[in-house]
């Protein structure tokens, strides 16, 4: 069933957000917190995370940090099983934790070891991740999953920018469709977003929008009505092409 906010009739709950101890995660964690959810900040760095959940101050207080290394399935198992313990099952589940690796190279110079660190990361720990939290929220019929992707993952735009990571970007697209097409009916809605270029450690200080414009349509495909989209990528609020 799903469950509404007091205030503005949007999903309240609980939220886990992947990579969340600075840049993207930490300010999806802290819109999600304004908008009356709960909050698991992960990362593979608890005391980091820890450090960012005090940054948030008296919102603070209604999240948690918890150490989850998503290209570890025992961790995601132990974070999981802590979150329901702690603060109740999860409705809503945004997968930001990523890597970029020689974002400069040509994708025949890459060495298959960064190839892989990248898959791990950005692919295979998303699958991991849902895995887990997924089926339980079928099961409830109320999820959200929003799988942070990246313009450099689409299709009709990829170009020589960063090879490793823009391939890990479009199979995370390819999952989010299968994952959509998989639950359709089932009261979970998976979608993938496109942040745009964002002034973060990843990102770099000349890029054009804020953490704040980068979270925007993260939080909104978070928090989405019962009749919202599915399968879709986004930038914006608005569906973009593959």
């Amino acid at each position: 069933m799903t469950k509404r906010g007091d205030i503005d009739g949007t999903p309240a709950g609980v939220a886990v957000v992947t990579g969340a101890n600075r840049g993207l995660g930490l300010e999806t964690s802290r819109q999600l917190l304004a908008r009356g959810l709960r909050v698991v900040m992960a990362g593979r760095d608890e005391d980091a995370t820890e450090r960012a959940r005090r940054s948030l101050g008296a919102e603070g207080e209604r999240a948690m940090a918890v150490r989850m290394d998503v290209t570890d399935v025992a961790s995601i198992e132990s974070a999981h099983g802590r979150i329901v313990e702690q603060m109740g099952e999860v409705d809503v589940l945004v997968n930001n934790a990523a890597v970029l690796l020689f974002d400069d190279a040509d994708p025949l110079s890459i060495p298959a070891a960064a190839y892989h660190q990248t898959f791990e990361t950005n692919v295979f720990g998303v699958v991991e991740t849902c895995r887990i939290f997924v089926p339980p929220m079928a099961k409830r019929r109320y999820g959200r999953i929003v799988n942070v992707s990246s313009g450099a993952g689409q299709l009709t735009k990829m170009s020589t920018y960063a090879p490793a990571y823009s391939i890990s970007k479009a199979a995370l697209n390819a999952f989010t469709r299968l994952l959509a097409a998989t639950y359709r009916g089932q009261g979970v809605l998976a979608n993938a977003v496109d942040p745009g270029w964002v002034r973060t450690d990843m990102g770099g200080p000349s890029a054009p929008r804020s953490v704040e414009q980068g979270v925007d349509t993260t939080v909104w495909l978070a928090t989405l009505p019962d009749d919202g989209p599915t399968g879709g990528f986004f930038r914006d609020k608005r569906a973009i092409d593959w």
